[in-house]
Parts: C-alpha cells; sequence; structure tokens
C-alpha cells in the first residue's frame, strides 16, 4: 500500500497517457450535452466529485453522481453518461452503461482492459479509457479520475491544461518523497499526522469544494486502511450542529483516565475527538473566519487540532496536495495499530456474500 501511494505520481502520468489514447478528444466535436451523469461507487464515485470541484460552480453543465444501479429517469440522447469501475465489473457501473445504451445517451467507460464493461462499451461503439488492474480499487484513485477530468474538458466543462497534469503529477512525487517510510516522523508529514490521530475519531472538514473532497477521499482511506471510522465534510456543515461534536461525550466531556495515548506530548490525548482542517486559498473570507473560529474553539476544549494547507497553483494541484498526504497517514496509522491496510478481510466476505 505504501508503494501504490508513492507511485500515484506515476500513476496519473500513466492514465493522462491512456485517455489521450482512447481518444476522449472526440467528445469535443460534439454539442455540448445537456448533463453529465458519472456512475459508480466508491472510489470510482470521488471521481465526479473531483470533476465538480475542478470544474468549479461556473460550469456551463450539470454533473450529477450516480451511485446506484442504472441511471436517472430524466437520461437521454441529450446526455452523457461516464460509466466508472476500477474492476470494470461493479453492477452499479455495468447496469448504468446498458441503461445509457438503451436510452440513447452517449457512453464513455473507464475501467479495467478485458473486462464486462469494455465488452460492452465495444458492443455499444463507445469510448473506453483502460484501467491497469489495481487492488484493492481504491489505489487507482488517479487513474479514474484523470480520464473523467479530461473528458469533461473535452466536453467544456472545465479547463485542465496539461501542464497542470504535469505538476500535479510532480507535486505526487515530491509528496511521496517526503512522506517516504525512511524519512523520520517530524519530517514526515504523513507519520506525524498518523500519530496524532492515533486512538481519536477524526473529524474531517474541508473549507472549500477541493478541500472537501480531499477530506471524504481521507475518511473513505481512514476507514478501509486504518479501520478508523471519521466524520468527513464541508466546514459550513460545522456551522450547521455539528460543531457541537466538540462538546459532546467524545468532546471536551471525554474521560481520558483509561486513555492509553494520555501520556503523549500532544494535549489531544484529553478527548477522542481529533479535528482535521483541509484549507485552500481560494476559500472565501467567510470560510477563513469560520475555520479560525473553530480551531480556536476545538483547542480552547483540549481537542487536537490538525490543519494541512494547499499548496499549488492550479485546481488540480492544490487537491492532489491534500490528498496525498492523507493517503500515506492512513497507511501509516494502519501499521501503528499493527493491520494490514490491504487485507480487509469483511470487504472481501461481504463481497463473497453477496456476489459483488
Amino acid at each position: 500500500m505504501l508503494r501504490a501511494a508513492a507511485g500515484a505520481g506515476p500513476q496519473l502520468r500513466e492514465a493522462v497517457s491512456l485517455a489521450a489514447e482512447a481518444g476522449l478528444h472526440v467528445l469535443s466535436e460534439e454539442i455540448r450535452p445537456r448533463a453529465l451523469v458519472v456512475a459508480g461507487v466508491g472510489t470510482a464515485a470521488r471521481t465526479g466529485d473531483v470533476l465538480n470541484a475542478v470544474a468549479g460552480p461556473r460550469c456551463p453543465v450539470p454533473v450529477i453522481l450516480h451511485r446506484s444501479r442504472g441511471v436517472p429517469g430524466w437520461v437521454g440522447a441529450a446526455d452523457v453518461v461516464i460509466a466508472v469501475s476500477a474492476s470494470g465489473r461493479s453492477p452499479e457501473a455495468l447496469a448504468a452503461a446498458e441503461a445509457a445504451m438503451h436510452r440513447g445517451a452517449r457512453l464513455v467507460a473507464i475501467g479495467a482492459p478485458d473486462s464486462e464493461l469494455q465488452s460492452m462499451a465495444e458492443r455499444a461503439r463507445a469510448l473506453f479509457v483502460p484501467v491497469p488492474r489495481r487492488r484493492p480499487a481504491r489505489v487507482a484513485f488517479w487513474s479514474l479520475a484523470a480520464p473523467v477530468l479530461l473528458a469533461g474538458r473535452a466536453l467544456g466543462m472545465c479547463q485542465v491544461a496539461e501542464a497542470d497534469f504535469a505538476e500535479t503529477a510532480t507535486r505526487l512525487d515530491n509528496d511521496a518523497d517526503r512522506c517516504r517510510p525512511t524519512a523520520e516522523s517530524f519530517v514526515n508529514e504523513g507519520k506525524s499526522l498518523a500519530i496524532e490521530l492515533a486512538n481519536t475519531i477524526p473529524v474531517v472538514w474541508g473549507t472549500s469544494a477541493l478541500a472537501t473532497v480531499a477530506a471524504n477521499r481521507f475518511a473513505d482511506q481512514l476507514a478501509a486502511n486504518a479501520r478508523y471510522p471519521a466524520i468527513a465534510g464541508n466546514l459550513i456543515e460545522a456551522g450547521r450542529g455539528r460543531v457541537g461534536l466538540i462538546d459532546g461525550v467524545f468532546g471536551s466531556l471525554a474521560d481520558d483516565a483509561d486513555d492509553f495515548f494520555a501520556d503523549r506530548v500532544d494535549s489531544a490525548g484529553s478527548t477522542k475527538l481529533r479535528l482535521v482542517l483541509l484549507r485552500d486559498d481560494s476559500e472565501s473570507e467567510v470560510d477563513a473566519a469560520r475555520a479560525n473560529a473553530i480551531e480556536d474553539l476545538a483547542r480552547e476544549r483540549g481537542i487536537g487540532v490538525s490543519v494541512l494547507t494547499a499548496e499549488g497553483g492550479s485546481e488540480l494541484e492544490r487537491l492532489a496536495s491534500l490528498i496525498a498526504v492523507p493517503d500515506f497517514a492512513s497507511v501509516y496509522l494502519a501499521l501503528l495499530h499493527g493491520l494490514d491496510p490491504i487485507a480487509v478481510r469483511a470487504v472481501s466476505e461481504l463481497k463473497e456474500r453477496t456476489n459483488a
């Protein structure tokens, strides 16, 4: 899993190359669709979040995330459906591809080569972008996200330059070097964040659309890799009641008498919550003020706070800077507890029992 995290930069470069070879650019020759539906679950569904965040509020076409079988009832010939599945056999992605074919919608499929999804795309004469098989699927994040972004660019929904992909890949390379296993925790942000999160319930809030995508990705990784429950979302949700968590039984009321980590230097040992703020320089003044206020409220109650700030010039690079370190942190947290971040028995058993 550490090798997979370290290979994010090369994975992004490979994905851009494969998408180009698949001919996604031909989408630019067509009339802009009425709507774009990204169909998939898990990591595949997060690619729609990435497109939405990078395209921003001025995106001329609505991006609809569809996490169940089929497609929305209104989908028709004026729409584009992107079916995403790392394995190429997700029931939800396959059902969406089939429904798109029957409705006459333009289909783009992204998944493993020589899979059922590729066969379906070939029957429909649809564009297919091959994604090299990587297990578990969550390590294929950039392989899946890049083609979705490039399809969105071809359809005139977002502006992502070739240089943005190149700079983002370099950013991922640099973050991988900083978080390498041989680097000590005081210079390794991945390790230090894992130590801060140990024996806590992480509450991860993003201060912008980009940061919120990273926050949700971090929660996914914490659950899958480290088996940690996490609460994630946009910071604006905190001001609508969720900030009350810091005054709850896992916040300022938590009993730390038997806390194994209570002797840590960090005062966060006095509580079960750990606030993680993912900040972005594109955040509004209101969001910045809210983030500062929530950080102060948490610290005043003895709740530990970790802050990661986005770096980079483009939206894509800033997003990557908020994903790379947390990805490493989730793996190091698993190792801290002696867990194998790849072998998740409950996931395997669930798939066996449901034939999924």
